[in-house]
Formats: C-alpha cells, structure tokens, sequence
C-alpha cells in the first residue's frame, strides 16, 4: 500500500495512516475548508491531546473539548459545530464498534454495500460523503470489500480524479481541485439556466 499523502504533510499523513479513527475524523472536517486542512484536523487534535481515540473524545468535557478545537489554527472554520459532530461520531463509534473505527469495515465481514450503509448512518456523513470514503478505503487504505467500487459510485472508478480518494500526490490534488472547480462551474451554469 502507498502511503497517504491527503495533508502533504509526512506527520499528518502518518497519523491517518495509522489511525482509522483519525482518518474517519479527516473526512468529517472535509467540508467548507480546503481538503487538506480537513485532514490536517486530527493531528491538531492529537497534538493537543495527545492521540485521536474515539473513546477519549466521547468522553472529554463537551466544552473543553470545543476550546481545543477553535484553539488556533483552529481544527475547523466552524470549531463549535465541528467539535460536537466530532464527539457524536466518537461516542457512536465507542456505542456500536466498541471504539474501533476499523470495525465499521471489518465486523461481520460485510460487503460494499453493507459498508456503505454503515458510513452513512455516522453523523456528518450524508450519501456522497459516505461513498467518497468507501472509494478512499478501497484505492488507498487496502480495504476492499466485495462491491466496494459499485457501492461507491462513481467515486470508485479507477484512474478518477474525483475527490480525496484520488489524492496520491501534490500533482493529482491539483487534478481534484480542478475537477471540483469544473462540477461547481457547471452546477452555477445549471442554476442559472434554470432561472433564465
């Protein structure tokens, strides 16, 4: 397996490598701030806490928990709203997989589908965002269960340059960044004939 390179940045990177709980957080954060700073997000937490354990996280003082997050550079642009989603999802991942993030793709041996299902009942992981991480998982974390790449869409196809599942290196976040632009082009160009 190549190593991931999501943050361009070798501790970042090792620590969702290492930690699937961390890379779960990474793809929480993904929204409203560049893809990278998102996945930068939980080594800040790990920096300022001394790991990223969805059981430790569950457990942190609500409060305190926020404060460490907007502590700058922030974890988030939106610290407070984040923080809390960030401890939903540790205290669902303490409730259901006994605080193993792996777990939501490994127990019980499930299929593409069953894990996609499984994303998309996590908070802040909605029908898109559920099948992004799968394609993460099966093009760079080597988790590929039957069905991976039809249960992610079009995200799973092979030799895309669609989102953070593409993501090897600073020349295919380049290929991302521009393809992102271009959906956001046509998606306004859509809106505005809809309009006219």
């Amino acid at each position: 397996m190549a190593k991931l390179q999501l943050v361009q940045d070798p501790a970042a990177d090792e620590l969702l490598e290492a930690n699937p709980f961390a890379l779960l957080v990474g793809m929480l954060l993904d929204q409203q701030i560049p893809m990278e700073v998102a996945f930068g997000g939980p080594k800040k937490i790990a920096d300022r806490m001394g790991g990223v354990d969805a059981r430790e996280i569950a457990e942190y003082d609500p409060e305190e928990f926020t404060a460490l997050c907007a502590t700058p550079p922030a974890v988030h642009r939106f610290p407070g709203s984040m923080a809390k989603r960030i401890q939903t999802l540790a205290q669902m991942i303490v409730d259901r997989y006994d605080g193993e993030a792996a777990a939501l793709w490994t127990a019980g041996d499930p299929d593409g589908a069953e894990v996609l299902r499984r994303l998309k009942a996590l908070p802040g992981f909605g029908e898109q965002k559920a099948k992004i991480f799968l394609a993460l998982l099966g093009k760079q974390y080597g988790v590929t269960p039957q069905g991976w790449r039809e249960a992610a869409g079009d995200y799973g196809t092979a030799g895309s340059y669609m989102s953070v599942a593409d993501v090897t290196d600073a020349g295919s976040l380049q290929k991302v960044r521009a393809y992102k632009k271009q959906m956001k082009a046509a998606a306004k160009d859509k809106a505005k004939a809809a309009k006219g």
